[in-house]
Parts: C-alpha cells; sequence; structure tokens
C-alpha cells in the first residue's frame, strides 16, 4: 500500500489494527502514554514492520490513528499532527472519561469535538463500532462473500477515500454515512454499535462470564447492504455509552 501507519495509543483497538495492517505488508509506528519501551513485545510479536517511537514521531506517519481514551485527547500532539489525516477510533463513555457538556447536549459529536482539538488535522471516525477481537476474526480480503463492512464519518472526501483504502487493506468495506456531525450514527448505543458483530449472543450468562464470551467469539459477517440499514435506522438519543 506504501502508506506508514501511525498509532497513539496501541491498546486493544490501536494493537489489533496493526496486527493486521503488519499482516498486509503496512510499516506501523507505535506509540503509548508510557514510553516506547513498554511497546518492546508488541513491536516483536508484530514483526519487521513495525517499531516503536513517541507519540510526535508516530503522528508524523503518512496516516495517524488515535486510538486513546476521550479524556485523553486534550494531550494529543497537535502541532505534529497538523496536516495529517487522524482516523478517530474513541467513544464517549462519561464513567470513564468525565462527562463534557458540549456532547451531553448534542452540541458536537466527539469526532468533531476532536477536530476541535486538533484544528490543523483532518479527522475520519472510522474502527470505532467493533469489539477488538472480532475487528481481528472479521477481517476478510476483498471480494470475499462474507466481507463485512464498518461505517466511516468525515468532512474531507480525500481524507475518507484515504481511510476507506487503508479499510479495504485490512480487510473490511467501507460505509460512508456522511459528515463528522453526523459520526453519532455509528456512536454507543445506536444499532450498528459493537452487537451485530457478535451475531446471536447466549441469554443465559452472567455479565462476567458474557463478556469473556464477547473476546472470543468469532463473530458475524455484516455486509455493506446491513451496515446501511443499520446506520440508516439510527435515531439520536444520549451520548455516551455504559460499561
Amino acid at each position: 500500500m506504501g502508506t506508514t501507519l501511525g498509532f497513539i495509543g496501541s491498546g486493544l483497538i490501536g494493537g489489533t489494527l496493526a496486527r493486521l495492517a503488519t499482516t498486509a505488508g503496512i510499516d506501523v509506528v507505535l506509540s503509548n502514554s508510557r514510553g516506547p519501551e513498554t511497546l518492546a513485545g508488541l513491536v516483536a510479536d508484530l514483526g519487521g514492520h513495525a517499531r516503536a517511537a513517541t507519540g510526535e514521531e508516530a503522528a508524523r506517519a503518512d496516516l495517524v490513528v488515535v486510538s486513546v481514551p476521550l479524556t485523553a485527547c486534550r494531550h494529543l500532539p497537535a502541532d505534529a499532527l497538523a496536516g495529517r489525516v487522524v482516523i478517530d477510533t474513541t467513544n464517549y463513555y462519561p464513567q470513564r472519561d468525565g462527562r463534557f457538556p458540549e456532547l451531553d447536549s448534542d452540541e458536537v459529536t466527539s469526532s468533531e469535538l476532536l477536530q476541535r482539538t486538533l484544528p490543523g488535522a483532518t479527522v475520519v471516525k472510522a474502527f470505532n463500532n467493533v469489539f477488538h477481537h472480532q475487528l481481528h476474526t472479521l477481517a476478510r480480503p476483498p471480494g470475499s462473500p462474507d466481507r463485512s463492512a464498518l461505517p466511516i464519518a468525515g468532512d474531507d472526501e480525500a481524507a475518507k477515500k484515504a481511510v476507506s483504502g487503508l479499510m479495504d487493506a485490512l480487510g473490511y468495506d467501507a460505509v460512508d454515512t456522511g459528515a463528522l456531525s453526523t459520526s453519532w450514527r455509528s456512536e454507543p448505543n445506536t444499532p450498528v454499535y459493537v452487537m451485530p458483530y457478535f451475531g446471536a449472543m447466549p441469554t443465559d450468562l452472567p455479565g462476567e462470564e458474557l463478556m469473556a464470551w464477547m473476546a472470543k467469539a468469532d463473530g458475524a459477517s455484516i455486509p455493506t447492504t446491513q451496515v446501511e440499514a443499520l446506520v440508516a435506522s439510527a435515531a439520536r438519543g444520549p451520548a455516551g455509552g455504559r460499561f
């Protein structure tokens, strides 16, 4: 693909995307809040296409994935991210992030808030609506009959095209859901958020056992037409999810 992918945040979603990227032959630059040395194990596991660096170094990649709690976005290297396409995987969870009045009032979406935080970057919402394990297990080559789709949203068409190309390389079709102002359609509590990708779920497991099942289930293919229908059926409710 000829693109270097930077990661600010290399946890469950970031690490999974990095794994898909290196498998596809894409070079990745990983970073986290604890320093490059703490990523040595992940880098060794991912192989020669991966290296660890600071957040500022990761921010200078061709495309940059931001995969941190929303409350940590205020600490992003905004200057280094200027001029970059930033892929926003974040979601608003008040129990974790604290309250954001502008989100609670639906003044903006979480991705619009990130765009305000990074005025020199171009933000595209993507990879936020699927559990990390299914993000890995459901990836398929182009043309596969059981290929899944994921929604994206953004204000810049060229940036969305670039992210759609990355999504294709990582194993997914892209469904354009519109501008950042409409990215709430793939946020927590919407029909396309996480649950469809699990498939049929057990109904008799207590909470901890259900979470363990979710972390291991292979998941269910959700094609483009189904994602489009789920996105179209969304109704905006109170912002933020609950653990």
